[in-house]
């Protein structure tokens, strides 16, 4: 565990350098006062549509500029030339769902160090759990190793199919933090597990708490990350000057938003089922599906929570930094949960192994 946390700790020096890279190569003119502003860099020049790429108002003002930036049709234009710019601003606007397509040396040697590090965690992880004689996550030690574990590991898995590299220093951040903690204050050594948890509930129901858990802390950088957008965004439009500039190579607090809906969605799905299957395990434990235990009631509060953030964000159109700070205090409740209720409070869930 000490190799995978230095790996993690230069992984996030590594996301950070590219960071601070980023601030060096954007460009984003003061002069700037609506829904676009140009990002450019010795290899590339990219238009990212700001906060509005889903509008047709913004889709139409952003064509007209790509228009007359371009040369490539006039404003009277022909049909075959605005049918072009059309083309190159979808083609844009999907860029911006992948984020910067342009990879530093520093962004390379951070995604290496992290899969590597994801690697020496699983190992180590797999070593407690062979030393256990059964799954690593029945104590506050072991579930803290393997929730970071999956927290990496969704991190890694989404790189797949959205470019989020520019949340690794977030995610690593928060991964070394929870793991200095764990490492400080929660490990214990490995002990029969009480009669309660000799089930195969504890393979089901804690495994999909910790899937989660990660899915609302992935969508918990998306917020922060969409927080400051939203912030940058507002000071281009008013021609002020802007802090982070690192942030003009991000996507739009419009598609960060998006992005951070699907992913709470997920987690939502998963938090659902460990409600269910927490009250059906209780039932054969103890005989009883609710028994108002303090841990109880707070796995039903963070359901609530993220309930009302998806009805409200479907529904009632609690759109932009209202969604994003309901998410905020869904993934804040999420962690009193874990660090808070399973150290302090003390019921049928006192399950953290360690000593009053």
């Amino acid at each position: 565990m000490y190799v995978a946390m230095a790996l993690y700790a230069a992984a996030f020096v590594a996301f950070a350098l590219d960071l601070a890279r980023r601030s060096a190569r954007a460009t984003i003119p003061a002069s700037v006062p609506s829904a676009v502003s140009r990002r450019s860099a010795d290899a590339e020049d990219v238009v990212f549509v700001e906060a509005g790429a889903v509008r047709a108002d913004a889709v139409a003002t952003t064509t007209a500029t790509v228009t007359r930036e371009g040369g490539e049709a006039s404003d009277s234009g022909d049909g075959a030339g605005r049918l072009g710019a059309i083309s190159r601003l979808s083609s844009r606007v999907e860029d911006d769902v992948h984020g910067d397509n342009v990879t530093s040396t520093s962004l390379r040697v951070a995604m290496v160090l992290t899969i590597v590090g994801w690697s020496v965690h699983l190992l180590a992880d797999v070593f407690r759990g062979v030393d256990a004689g059964r799954v690593p996550w029945a104590n506050m030690w072991e579930f803290s190793m393997t929730g970071t574990l999956v927290i990496v590991g969704i991190f890694l898995l989404a790189n797949l199919r959205f470019d989020v590299r520019y949340l690794g220093t977030f995610v690593m951040g928060l991964v070394c933090v929870l793991l200095m903690v764990a490492t400080t204050k929660y490990y214990v050594p490995v002990v029969p597990l009480p009669p309660a948890l000799q089930s195969y509930w504890l393979v089901i129901h804690i495994l999909v708490a910790i899937l989660g858990t990660a899915f609302f802390a992935l969508g918990f950088a998306l917020s922060v990350a969409q927080l400051l957008q939203v912030r940058r965004e507002s000071q281009v439009a008013q021609d002020k000057p802007t802090q982070f500039r690192f942030l003009a190579t991000l996507p739009t607090s419009g598609t960060l938003e998006n992005l951070a809906y699907r992913v709470n969605i997920v987690g939502f799905i998963c938090w659902t089922f460990t409600l269910i299957a927490g009250a059906i395990w209780a039932s054969k434990a103890w005989g009883v599906y609710w028994s108002w235990d303090t841990k109880e009631v707070w796995t039903f509060i963070i359901w609530v929570i993220y309930a009302g953030y998806i009805h409200a964000r479907a529904t009632r159109g609690w759109r932009g930094t209202r969604s994003a700070w309901l998410a905020l205090v869904g993934f804040s409740a999420v962690m009193f949960n874990f660090g808070v209720v399973n150290v302090f409070f003390h019921g049928l869930h006192s399950y953290s192994g360690l000593t009053s």
